[in-house]
């Protein structure tokens, strides 16, 4: 079975991290074996490369072709100009593929089917190459592509004729799936497959080991907040609660983004800049030393699909926080697990650390916790689709 990726949401060697989540799930289904994979990850056109210009540099800099961890990807260039993006990105998307597309045909890989990720515009644009080239074709929601983008009227009705046209679209929680079925799709045609976690990468580390390789002060209590430095992602949440926290709590904060200037000043505001160490971008390679170093995992997040930090921490040992939304209480099932805030605030944080701080699971407990969620189920059931989808 040959399957060509299709999605803007994929690793390089450029933005080694960005989209790592399709990735994994791509490299365990080669597990399987019977598969070869062709990657394509449309990539938006920018003129220079110079470090001034932040993210866009790195558009630019990102190469046409290249071997990512064995797996053959390609980056052609599509126009996602200012203002109209949103609106026009599915057609730009799908244009700047085809060519791409079209020449891997001609050099022999002749693929089955699509396999696209994220609905809005990858999975759009993923209906438009499947019409053009006569092919099956199935889309992945990840969370922000069904929770968010539907409230838009004609982002909502091209997702809906894209999930008409599908062979079957995937869930990473049964939520999305429900939020899609809500918005008129075909529930037969609607399938959950939920992310798994890596067990070998992430594992448990001695504690006092790893905060000793991360250079933190022995005595403390250390939460870890991950993930990008947006606003949707809670860390402002996380600082916040640190005025009520008792004085011996350190927050770290392990991601990059816009909003770091902006955490960092409100950790000044409030006082406790001294005890918020803020970590910069981890590469996944090294992110279990920061995972055993912690007490607790905080995830604050407004939106989340299937938040994949929640059980790279569990499979290192280390309970978790989080807010109770959509694919998360899939999760978060029990005490071994960690606990769900009441509320998304700095007060809903402080209650459910306090909650959890009286009854701190074993380590290994929150381990088996984390090993119901390998990935050979889920990529059964995905090599399953394929092969009724050929």
């Amino acid at each position: 079975m040959k399957v060509l990726l299709f999605s803007s949401l994929y690793p390089s060697s450029v933005r080694p991290i960005h989209g790592i989540f399709v990735e994994t799930r791509l490299r365990e289904l080669l597990k399987l074996g019977g598969i070869e994979a062709r990657v394509v990850a449309p990539v938006p056109w920018f003129p220079s490369k110079h470090p001034r210009f932040g993210d866009y540099a790195k558009f630019a800099a990102t190469p046409r072709t290249e071997l990512h961890n064995g797996i053959e990807v390609h980056h052609p260039r599509y126009l996602l100009p200012p203002k109209v993006g949103m609106t026009v990105a599915p057609y730009t998307m799908a244009i700047s593929a085809l060519r791409t597309i079209r020449r891997l045909q001609r050099d022999g890989f002749d693929f089955d089917l699509i396999d696209a990720h994220y609905y809005y515009p990858d999975g759009v644009a993923a209906s438009m190459l499947a019409r053009w080239l006569k092919k099956p074709f199935v889309v992945t929601a990840r969370g922000t592509d069904l929770n968010l983008i539907p409230q838009y009227t004609l982002p909502r009705r091209w997702i809906l004729q894209t999930a008409a046209q599908a062979h079957a679209s995937i869930g990473v929680c049964r939520a999305l799936m429900d939020a899609l079925r809500d918005l008129g799709a075909d529930a037969s045609k609607l399938h959950t497959l939920r992310n798994g976690v890596d067990l070998e990468r992430f594992r448990p580390e001695p504690r006092e080991t790893a905060r000793q390789r991360l250079g933190l002060e022995a005595g403390r209590t250390y939460l870890l907040s991950v993930g990008h430095l947006i606003e949707r992602k809670g860390h402002h949440i996380a600082i916040e609660s640190l005025v009520e926290l008792e004085q011996d709590v350190r927050l770290l904060v392990v991601g990059g983004g816009q909003e770091e200037g902006s955490l960092k000043a409100l950790a000044r505001r409030l006082g406790v800049e001294d005890r918020v160490l803020f970590a910069g971008a981890v590469a996944q390679t090294e992110l279990r030393w920061w995972y055993s170093a912690a007490d607790a995992l905080l995830l604050c997040s407004s939106r989340e699909g299937w938040a994949n930090v929640l059980l790279e921490a569990m499979a290192c040992g280390t309970p978790v926080i989080a807010t109770n939304i959509w694919g998360t209480p899939d999760i978060v099932t029990g005490p071994d697990a960690g606990v769900l805030m009441a509320t998304r605030d700095a007060r809903g944080l402080v209650d459910a650390w306090h909650r959890l701080r009286t009854k701190l699971p074993a380590r290994e407990a929150t381990r088996a916790h984390a090993e119901k969620f390998s990935w050979q189920s889920t990529s059964e059931g995905q090599y399953e689709l394929f092969r009724s989808m050929v």
